[in-house]
């Protein structure tokens, strides 16, 4: 297990939709396991395999404050979504010095892969679900500040890129 390095935007990995995986092996548990390390190390409460430059569509998160309920997820898809939504502060390490209020649907049922290979449904409410929808937003290739206006994109970037980010 390791702390891998974090990509930076504007890298095209950022941008490209990840593979999905035929099966957990113990390859792809070893890449979660070096998420893990990843995304405690940052600090953060999610990440996902493009931001370590791994295209394969899997994520980690965990939201608790013991940070001992870490869920891994591989091809995690959202099956359904609330209609009511809240606002988070969101932030990525790969834009650093920067963060933006995001609203997302504040509950969500997502199918994925756990850990043995099984496919499970679960729901995710709150930060979970935030954090999961924030996640799967990566493994497609998207960053969070692709969900604000234009204008605030554009404000967002420019921040940012003085920050040195």
């Amino acid at each position: 297990m390791s702390v891998r390095p974090i990509l930076r935007w504007p890298d095209k990995r950022l941008r490209t939709a990840c593979t999905p995986i035929a099966e957990v092996t113990d390859e792809i548990r070893a890449i979660w396991d070096d998420m893990i390390d990843t995304m405690d190390a940052m600090p953060g409460v999610g990440l996902g395999a493009p931001q370590i430059g791994v295209l394969q569509a899997l994520a980690v998160v965990d939201t608790s404050e013991a940070r001992n309920k870490r869920i891994r997820l591989a091809n995690p898809e959202i099956i359904d979504a609330s209609a009511i939504l809240n606002a988070h502060e969101e932030a990525s390490p790969c834009l650093p010095g920067v963060s933006a209020t995001v609203k997302r649907p504040r509950g969500v049922r997502v199918r994925f892969m756990e850990e043995s290979g099984e496919t499970v449904e679960r729901d995710f409410v709150g930060l979970d679900a935030t954090s999961v929808q924030h996640q799967i937003d990566h493994l497609a290739g998207r960053m969070y500040f692709d969900r604000l206006s234009k204008v605030k994109r554009d404000m967002l970037l420019r921040r940012a890129k003085k920050a040195g980010g």
